[in-house]
This record gives C-alpha cells, sequence and structure tokens, in this order.
C-alpha cells in the first residue's frame, strides 16, 4: 500500500496527457468539431482525478467546496444581473446548469485554484508573493479561452468579445481565493497539478491558433 499514491498519480498524469494530447492531434489532424464537443469529458476526468489526487489532504475538501460554491455563486449573479463579470450567458456544451451556469463552471474554478494554488506554493516562498502568482496563472487561462468560447459554445458576453470588467472580475474573485488556499496551508503532493495546468495552457492556446487561423 506504501506505493498506492506513486502509482495513482502516475496513472493520473498518463491519462491526463493521453486525453489532452488526443484532443489536440485529433483537433489539428482529424475530426476537429467531434473532439471540440469532447472538451467536456476531458474537464470531468482532469477534476475526478485531481479529487483522487488531492482527497487526502489536509483542508483539500474545504478548498475544493468553497472554489465550487464561490465560482458557482459569482457566475450566477453574472449570468443572471450582470454583475461581477459582465452580461453573459453559457451555452449547452458545458451540460447540466444550474440557474443559467454549468455545474462544470464551478468544478472547474476549484479545480483552477487548487492547481495554481499547488504551483504558486512551490515556486514562490512569500505568501503574497504566493497569492499574486496564483491569481496571475488564473487570469492566463482565462485570457486564453476568452476569445474562442463562443465558438466552443461555452459562453458569451454581449457584443461578442470579454469586457474589461470580466478580467477585472476574475481578478477580484481568484484572488480571495488564493489567499484562502494559502492560508489554509494545503500541501498538494506530487506533480498531477502541475501537468493539468500545463495541458490546459497548451490546449487551449492550440484550440485559439487553430481557430482563428
Amino acid at each position: 500500500m506504501t506505493g498506492f499514491p506513486l502509482k495513482t498519480e502516475q496513472l493520473s498524469i498518463g491519462l491526463i496527457w493521453l486525453f489532452h494530447v488526443s484532443g489536440i492531434l485529433g483537433i489539428l489532424y482529424g475530426n476537429a468539431e467531434w473532439f471540440i464537443a469532447s472538451t467536456p469529458l476531458n474537464l470531468s476526468l482532469s477534476f475526478a482525478l485531481l479529487y483522487l489526487n488531492g482527497r487526502t489532504a489536509k483542508n483539500f475538501h474545504w478548498m475544493l467546496l468553497a472554489g465550487f460554491m464561490v465560482g458557482m455563486i459569482t457566475e450566477i449573479l453574472g449570468v443572471n444581473f450582470g454583475w461581477i463579470f459582465g452580461n453573459y450567458n453559457y451555452g449547452e456544451m458545458l451540460g447540466w446548469k444550474v440557474l443559467g451556469v454549468p455545474l462544470l463552471i464551478g468544478a472547474n474554478w476549484a479545480l483552477l485554484v487548487l492547481c495554481t494554488g499547488a504551483i504558486s506554493r512551490e515556486l514562490a516562498q512569500h505568501p503574497v508573493s504566493r497569492v499574486l502568482l496564483g491569481t496571475a496563472m488564473m487570469l492566463l487561462l482565462d485570457l486564453l479561452i476568452e476569445p474562442i468560447a463562443p465558438q466552443l459554445d461555452f459562453w458569451e458576453f454581449d457584443g461578442g468579445t470579454a469586457p474589461l470588467q470580466n478580467f477585472i472580475g476574475w481578478g477580484a474573485v481568484a484572488l480571495p481565493l488564493q489567499l484562502l488556499f494559502h492560508s489554509l496551508k494545503i500541501e498538494l503532493k506530487g506533480y498531477y497539478y502541475h501537468n493539468l495546468y500545463l495541458l490546459q495552457l497548451l490546449f487551449f492556446t492550440i484550440l485559439l491558433l487553430k481557430l482563428n487561423s
């Protein structure tokens, strides 16, 4: 049993590389529409493996719940009232919704906070630096996704382009979540989180280049 965590991590990293690389190759050289439509499955698998790898860490479940609930509540306020992020609506690609917001979006907020928190904890020493780095990493991924979100039927802002308010809102939500992560002193061991964040950067960068070429 002493080797179980390592084997779980290795299998998890292998699976996310397989799914993401398959998606990238499929989009570039195969049936792009089919592989793009499989993005929610990829995200669901990534979230499930994140839980499997991090579930034993102290305060992991509290942070997972906080990330999910804060993400869902802020997105519900955005979709229904135009608060925080601006005026936008979700498409059908991301599946089941609660008050107009897909449950996968709440899961993605939790996933991003945990991944970027784990990485920034290792890359920076000072608590403030960790919080700012984690927030910046979350914003970077949003910057990559926003231009192609309407084409993927993820979400679309009124006018077709994400306003400055959206990015300010992202920072305003991401920063306290990062502060909570580091205040709880969550230690997520291993490299699953690093690999997942890197793969999401690669995946959406390639999608951005493909859809705008």
